[in-house]
C-alpha cells in the first residue's frame, strides 16, 4: 500500500511579485486546470506546501495575463501589502480541486508506490514526481541501483495501482547501470 496520505491542500501556484499599485499579485501558475483558477473564491498561502503556516485569503478577483494569474486578495489593498505575499505557495483545499477523470491521479498518489519491472524485479519506491516540459519523471529510491529516473512516458508505464500500491515499468535499454 502506498505510504502517501492524502493532502488537505493542493499546490496551484507561487507568488512571484507584486502586479501594479492597487494590491494585485502576479502568480506563476502550477495547475494543469488554469482556467479553473478565476471560478475559486478561496486560496490558502503558506511559505511552503509542508508548512504549518497556512492561512485562507479570499479571492476578490483573478485574470490570467501573458501566462500569469494576476490575484486580487480581500484586504490586500496597495503595493507593500502585496509584497509581503512575495514567494508564498498558493494552494487550494483538497474539496475544492478539480474532480479527476477515469485514469487520471494526482502526483502525491505516485509519491510511495512500489516500482516493478515486468519482469517482476522489484527497483523501488517513489520518493518523487519532477514536473518537466516534455514529460514527468519519477525519482525512484531502489535499494540496488541508487536514484532510478524512470520517464513517466506510455512506452514505460504499462501499469499504476493505487490500491495495492504497486507501478509495472517497461525500462528503456541503458536506463539501469550494468551490473
Amino acid at each position: 500500500m502506498p505510504t502517501s496520505q492524502e493532502p488537505q491542500y493542493l499546490l496551484i501556484g507561487e507568488i512571484l511579485r507584486p502586479h501594479g499599485v492597487i494590491g494585485e499579485v502576479r502568480m506563476k501558475v502550477i495547475t494543469h486546470y488554469p482556467e479553473r483558477l478565476p471560478q475559486l473564491k478561496v486560496v490558502y498561502l503558506a511559505p511552503s506546501v509542508d508548512s504549518s503556516e497556512i492561512s485562507p485569503y479570499t479571492l476578490e478577483r483573478m485574470r490570467m495575463h501573458q501566462g500569469y494569474a494576476l490575484m486580487k486578495f480581500k484586504g490586500i489593498d496597495d503595493r507593500d501589502q502585496a509584497d509581503k505575499l512575495r514567494q508564498l505557495v498558493v494552494m487550494v483545499a483538497i474539496g475544492d480541486a478539480i474532480p479527476l477523470d477515469d485514469g487520471e491521479l494526482y502526483l502525491y498518489q505516485l509519491v510511495g508506490l512500489t516500482v516493478q519491472t515486468e519482469a517482476g524485479e522489484t527497483l523501488g519506491i517513489i520518493t518523487e514526481v519532477l514536473e518537466t516540459g516534455a514529460n514527468d519523471v519519477y525519482i525512484v529510491d531502489s535499494p540496488q541501483y541508487g536514484e532510478v529516473l524512470v520517464p513517466a512516458t506510455a512506452q514505460t508505464i504499462r501499469s499504476t495501482d493505487i490500491n495495492t500500491g504497486l507501478m509495472i515499468v517497461a525500462l528503456p535499454d541503458g536506463l539501469l547501470p550494468s551490473a
